[in-house]
């Protein structure tokens, strides 16, 4: 009869124990992530039933439907440029503030609730308080025109302004979120090494630069990771703003396949519609993490 000895026995209940402890999350991890992808991916090779009439297999002709739909690619560019604009900007300002508030100043605890409090509200609340500030004639930023003599702007109402208001709303609703992160990564920067640097005649541009924001680049990759999932997941503020107007030209890819699948009831071409959605995430995700991976710096 085969014998174990203690250290076998001890490394099989540590390993039994182990994959024990990670249980909950991989069933959670299955059942809310991996199995709607892949159900998701399942009902986009099947037409959408209608009544008495089943779903039947079509392969591939929901994306040929979808290589033609302008208003897809209309949805594509917009979520686009509102991936590029939004992801930036967001971050550059978070990580200014979190500078900001990082100091030894009088009032420090109130600025840093006073960006925080955008994060706080939700997106809905945040886009009705807009909502107000873009009302023309009465809203808070006509009534801040007519003051300097400008003309009326109907800033949701314009083919040319919609998709830029939008994108000032989601800046404005998630630069404190990002805020936390930078300011919590800062907090764990040795103050030595600034002392050191000043010593050595380092200007605060290279002090920065060379030394400060390479500490910060693992909370950069989150944040861009996040930041990127965003701009792809908010519509809230699409759908009390604009409902993707005027002529689709605020119209955001997530909010596009929320129309298609409950407005006009195709759930197989929404199915596909979100599976674009998902591989723009997982390649987009996959290329930050091997380009900035190789440029960060773990303490």
């Amino acid at each position: 009869m085969r014998q174990y000895s203690s250290s076998t026995r001890t490394g099989f209940f540590t390993a039994v124990h182990g994959w024990l402890m990670l249980l909950p999350a991989m069933v959670l991890l299955v059942a809310f992530t991996h199995y709607p992808a892949l159900a998701t991916l399942w009902s986009s090779l099947f037409s959408t039933p209608r009544g008495a009439r089943p779903a039947v297999f079509v392969g591939l002709d929901n994306y040929a439907v979808l290589r033609d739909d302008p208003v897809f690619w209309q949805a594509m560019w917009n979520n686009l440029v509102y991936a590029f604009w939004t992801i930036p900007v967001s971050i550059a300002i978070a990580l200014l503030m979190a500078l900001w508030v990082n100091r030894n100043m009088a009032g420090r605890g109130f600025l840093r609730l006073a960006y925080f409090t955008p994060t706080i509200l939700p997106m809905v609340a945040v886009a009705n308080i807009w909502l107000f500030f873009y009302t023309p004639q009465y809203g808070l930023l006509a009534q801040i025109g007519q003051w300097f003599g400008l003309g009326n702007v109907n800033w949701l109402g314009s083919p040319d302004t919609a998709l830029p208001a939008l994108i000032v709303v989601a800046i404005w609703k998630e630069a404190g979120f990002f805020m936390i992160f930078y300011l919590a990564a800062l907090q764990q920067v040795p103050p030595s090494l600034r002392e050191a640097a000043m010593l050595e005649g380092s200007s605060r541009w290279n002090y920065f630069r060379r030394i400060l924001f390479p500490l910060l680049m693992p909370t950069t990759l989150f944040v861009l990771v996040n930041a990127l999932i965003n701009a792809f997941r908010l519509v809230d503020h699409v759908v009390v703003m604009t409902k993707g107007g005027p002529d689709n030209a605020s119209t955001l890819l997530l909010y596009y396949i929320y129309q298609v699948g409950f407005s006009f009831w195709d759930t197989s071409y929404a199915a596909t519609l979100s599976v674009v959605l998902l591989a723009i995430l997982a390649l987009a995700a996959l290329i930050k993490f091997r380009w900035l991976d190789k440029q960060t710096h773990y303490q």
